[in-house]
């Protein structure tokens, strides 16, 4: 079984919620990737979720894609990456999820791309501009592999879209929050809660909430009403400023959530 639907199993077992930060690949170096698996694992971590750096991040805000052209600076490339999640994997059992878009997966191959992100102990690929429409183009492969290809709904979304969508693979469904682009928020759209109670009544896929939250209120209040949620851009600004307490105190934020 996919580590990351064990990792969904226990936690419905222990009835927690779950916690899965975001981190771009190579910013500040490839080397501090390895270690901060490590630590995100250490901190309780459900999942990471690995971003890869590129020229034209269509679904990124403004702190991701500083940290993106900041890893491209530094000359990272797919390939690395994923011989850095290679390397990491027989020290860390955290399930790693990889998110890209299709120009770098076009660029380095389909299939040579989902074999080798499966022999690097890759769990999951987010795709955000993957419509469900053409992913006839990948599934296969991801067939044959161990890695489950990670869907998106978004508030604009019908329930027709959502529970087709939702009827596809495994490991979470993924909710976007926000009508936009990644990046922290004050407030949430009025009919986020509406919006997430219905994917959970139409989703038997854990569903998980990202875009927009950095506080530890606001992953309380999210997480009422799903499985989790993803943090990125906080957890990005936060590794930036090498801010590692804010990050721990962060995700062990979800602890204080009963599922």
């Amino acid at each position: 079984m996919n580590r990351l639907t064990k990792a969904f199993e226990r936690l419905k077992e222990k009835e927690e919620k779950g916690f899965v930060p975001y981190i771009m690949a190579g910013d500040g170096g490839l080397e501090k990737l390895m270690e901060r698996i490590v630590f995100l694992e250490s901190c309780g971590a459900t999942a990471v979720e690995i971003g890869i750096p590129f020229s034209d991040p269509v679904a990124d805000g403004p702190s991701i894609q500083a940290a993106g052209l900041r890893a491209l600076d530094e000359g990272v490339t797919l390939k690395a990456v994923l011989q850095t999640i290679l390397k990491v994997r027989p020290i860390v059992s955290i399930p790693i999820i990889v998110m890209t878009y299709m120009n770098p997966i076009y660029a380095y191959g389909i299939a040579s791309f989902i074999e080798d992100a499966s022999q690097a102990g890759v769990d999951g690929c987010i795709i955000p501009d993957l419509p469900i429409e053409e992913e006839e183009l990948l599934l296969p492969h991801f067939q044959i592999s161990d890695i489950e290809l990670i869907r998106l709904v978004t508030l604009t979304s019908s329930n027709e879209r959502i529970k087709e969508i939702a009827g596809k693979g495994k490991g979470f469904l993924y909710a976007v929050t926000v009508t936009g682009i990644t990046g922290a928020r004050a407030k949430f759209h009025a009919q986020v809660e509406k919006y997430l109670k219905t994917i959970k009544e139409i989703s038997s896929l854990p569903v998980l909430a990202g875009f927009g939250i950095s506080t530890s209120e606001q992953v309380q209040e999210i997480s009422q009403y799903c499985d989790g949620v993803v943090v990125g851009s906080k957890i990005v600004d936060l590794f930036h400023k090498d801010n590692l307490d804010e990050i721990e105190k962060l995700i062990k934020s979800i602890k204080t959530i009963e599922a």
